[in-house]
């Protein structure tokens, strides 16, 4: 993989919880792979691990809802730009939130933190949820991309969290 990803690392609670960083490595790769976009040589994004206070203060600034969420993804261009730029975005994930949505939806930590990454990659690549068709577009990479993982569907129980972006 040509893309290079960066860690920024705000919650200790992160820290040996899972090998977060090569877990998220993995995870965008097989995003990219399914998603068959090219990139720019030395095209780079950037994985912020952060805690809900964090997470919950740009969620109200950016979304407007003063509540701690997921994911949040900042794309740095447009999708009709992405072979051009170097650098793609931010893609932020909350500790608390996450291990609380795997706990409680009986996944596993790592494997929902990949299926957040995937989600979050692709919304840095111009892919949304917004309209139902669009939603099962994003939805089916995704699942792809976890197959690459051997992470089985997150959508196939019917009872998933809602992801944002």
């Amino acid at each position: 993989m040509s893309l290079r990803v960066d860690f920024v690392v705000t919650s200790p609670r992160w820290r040996g919880a899972i090998p977060a960083r090569t877990l998220a490595r993995k995870a965008i790769g097989a995003a990219l792979k399914e998603t068959g976009v090219t990139l720019a040589r030395g095209a780079e994004v950037s994985v912020h691990l952060v805690g809900d206070a964090d997470i919950q203060a740009l969620n109200a600034q950016w979304r407007g809802k003063d509540a701690p969420t997921n994911v949040l993804s900042f794309p740095a261009v447009g999708p009709d730009r992405i072979a051009q730029t170097m650098l793609l975005g931010d893609i932020l994930i909350a500790y608390e939130t996450v291990a609380r949505e795997a706990e409680d939806e009986s996944k596993t930590l790592p494997d929902h933190f990949r299926h957040l990454v995937i989600h979050g990659f692709l919304h840095l690549l111009g892919h949304d949820h917004v309209e139902d068709a669009e939603a099962e577009a994003m939805e089916a990479l995704e699942v792809r991309a976890l197959a690459r993982l051997g992470i089985a569907d997150p959508y196939a129980a019917g009872e998933l969290t809602e992801m944002h972006s």
